[in-house]
Parts: structure tokens; C-alpha cells; sequence
């Protein structure tokens, strides 16, 4: 029998479907678009979060502009959003170290 203070944290809270928790941290999954007129996070598409950046996707700057607006939303230092899976898709895989899975939905979309 589980009492009331032994509740996982998905029986919590249920997690947007782009979001996985992890022992260390939180993966996003996202539909990245470069040369956007802004850099925003839009809604989720899909089992995916729409983000669209300013930012050409000539080498890697689409995607250093995805993690500086991830790490600015989050409240992070850059060094704590990686990128997994993606390098030269616009579907991506981020990992957030450390993140509080609780607080991410609401950070991203403040």
C-alpha cells in the first residue's frame, strides 16, 4: 500500500509530452526553426516543443542560439543545457543537468 507522501513523481504530476525525467536532469524534445523573425518558445507540436530562433543554420549557430534561449528561459548557465541528438536536424534532443522537472513547463513558457 503506498501512503500519501510515497506517490512517484509521475502519479504527481503529469509531464508535458515532450519532456522525460532523468535521474540527473530533464530531456526536451524539440522542432527547431532557424531564421525564425524571433527567438521563441512556441507550444508543443506533437510529442515535440516548437522553438524558433533568428539564427542561420550555417554550422552551429541554430543551435548555440537554441541553447543560450533555453539556458535564459531556464534560469541556467549554458554549460547545464546540452545538446544529445540533433546536431544537423531540426528535431533535437536537449538535456537539461540538474533541472527540476516540476519547474521546467512553466519556465519555458513564462
Amino acid at each position: 500500500m503506498v501512503t500519501q507522501g510515497e506517490h512517484s513523481f509521475s502519479q504527481r504530476m503529469s509531464l508535458p509530452s515532450y519532456m522525460r525525467v532523468l535521474a540527473d536532469g530533464v530531456l526536451i524534445s524539440v522542432k527547431l526553426q532557424p531564421r525564425a523573425s524571433a527567438n521563441e518558445i512556441g507550444e508543443p507540436l506533437g510529442n515535440e516543443l516548437r522553438i524558433k530562433v533568428t539564427a542561420p543554420p550555417v554550422g552551429s549557430a541554430a543551435n548555440e542560439a537554441l541553447i543560450r534561449l533555453l539556458a535564459e528561459k531556464l534560469g541556467c548557465p549554458k554549460s547545464r543545457v546540452e545538446l544529445i541528438r540533433g546536431q544537423t536536424s531540426r528535431h533535437k534532443t536537449i538535456k537539461v543537468h540538474g533541472a527540476d522537472a516540476e519547474d521546467v513547463p512553466s519556465k519555458l513558457h513564462a
